[in-house]
């Protein structure tokens, strides 16, 4: 891999690492602050609305500038985010701060990992990536969960910061001050991190900064990236599992909760047998699976649908947790190929920015939709089991109605080559 890559790498873990565990922590915190149940899911509803909202923006932000230097200034965008918090601050808002450094840091950061490395590394760079982000899912769920756990609450040095802002005019009184000062120092390190990494040197042509020129840009982007046929198939099974996995994250917790009768703290530890899936699923395809043949992980969608009223059926924590390790295991044998043909393809068609800008358009209005849609059946309090089933069954018949589509279409290319060779015999 090319100079900086590793570090890149890194810097971007150790952001989603706190992104991970400041949900955990504002979720303790909305319990704390005595807010109801359902505001959970919109907790990432409203981090995720800047990557509908700003989506024709960040893509040409993303390439008017050295992209590592956009992931360091939006590393302290979140950093104000969670200071709004620790001042006490509505987390919603706080929330939607964050969520606008991620929004823009994402195209930064998937931008510089195509411009740094060649088609034939697209797919190992993506498994790096994945793994990596995974990793930090996993590691930033246990540090949440520890960070809202009641020995942490209770140690003197959480005691002692919480007397000295009790001295402290209009300072809000919450047993988590100490857990989010740790998160604001992970902010800090990434920050310094990103501004380490070389720029890839690749430059592109200026955008006009007209609002409607913007919007009219990305327009023709997304359906340009919509109707080129490997492109529209890998963007339309990503926007699925994204939405996906954005719910299942709060359905399990939840399920856990309610089912399995885990504490909160202990129901994030479990969410950590998704990531570890993820990781060995992601690993795997990023060494096996070349980007010729990214289409072949196509049934492993389907698998993955089937698994979800499997997991929601058990009640046992031994079974739960193997089968949440499948979960997402088959969940990174399918993404990490499909992610790196779009990001090709993408790149191909349009821009480095532009391409992942409507990447992430698409998938962040399927999580949009999904988490409004469970909240809501939360709201009106549908039992877990049954949502969970309905999510899977609807997940395996989409992928495999898409998988139908391309058949279909490649008969007819068959057929359409087939005929050509007749004609010029």
């Amino acid at each position: 891999m090319p100079r900086g890559f590793y570090l890149l790498i890194a810097g971007q873990a150790i952001s989603a690492l706190a992104d991970n565990a400041l949900l955990i922590v504002a979720i303790a915190l909305l319990s704390e602050r005595g807010l109801p149940l359902w505001w959970a899911p919109l907790l990432k509803f409203a981090f995720t609305v800047s990557y509908v909202v700003l989506a024709p923006v960040i893509g040409p932000l993303a390439d008017a500038m050295p992209k590592a230097r956009l992931m360091t200034a939006m590393n302290i965008v979140k950093f104000t985010g969670v200071a709004m918090l620790l001042a006490g601050a509505n987390p919603l808002l706080a929330f939607a701060v964050v969520g606008f450094g991620a929004a823009a840091y994402a195209p930064a950061k998937y931008g510089l990992v195509t411009e740094m490395v060649g088609p034939r590394q697209l797919v190992a760079a993506n498994g790096w990536i994945e793994v990596s982000v995974v990793c930090a899912a996993l590691l930033g769920t246990v540090l949440g969960g520890l960070l809202v756990a009641d020995g942490l609450r209770t140690s003197q040095a959480s005691v002692a910061l919480g007397q000295w802002l009790a001295l402290q005019p209009h300072a809000p009184a919450s047993s988590l001050q100490l857990s989010m000062l740790a998160l604001l120092a992970a902010y800090l390190v990434s920050a310094a991190m990103n501004a380490c990494v070389p720029g890839s040197g690749a430059r592109y042509a200026p955008t006009r900064i007209h609002a409607l020129a913007l919007v009219r840009d990305f327009h023709r982007a997304n359906r340009t990236l919509w109707c080129d046929r490997d492109g529209g198939l890998s963007l339309a099974i990503t926007t699925i599992f994204w939405g996906v996995g954005a719910t299942l994250q709060f359905a399990v917790l939840k399920w856990a909760t309610e089912v399995l009768g885990l504490s909160l703290e202990r129901a994030a530890y479990l969410q950590a047998a998704v990531a570890v899936g993820v990781i060995a699923g992601a690993a795997m395809a990023g060494q096996r699976v070349r980007l010729s043949r990214a289409k072949r992980v196509l049934p492993a969608g389907v698998v993955l649908g089937l698994c979800m009223p499997v997991v929601a059926s058990v009640d046992t924590l031994w079974l739960a947790v193997p089968l949440l390790a499948l979960v997402g295991a088959v969940g990174g044998i399918l993404v990490v190929p499909l992610n790196a043909l779009l990001q090709h393809r993408g790149y191909t068609l349009l821009s480095a920015g532009r391409s992942i800008a409507v990447q992430g358009f698409n998938e962040n209005l399927s999580v949009l939709v999904m988490l409004a849609t469970y909240a809501a059946l939360v709201a009106m309090d549908v039992p877990i089991v049954p949502l969970m089933w309905g999510l899977g069954l609807l997940v395996g018949a989409g992928i495999a109605l898409l998988m139908r589509r391309e058949c279909c279409l490649q008969r007819r290319l068959g057929a359409s080559q087939d005929s050509q060779l007749s004609t010029l015999r």
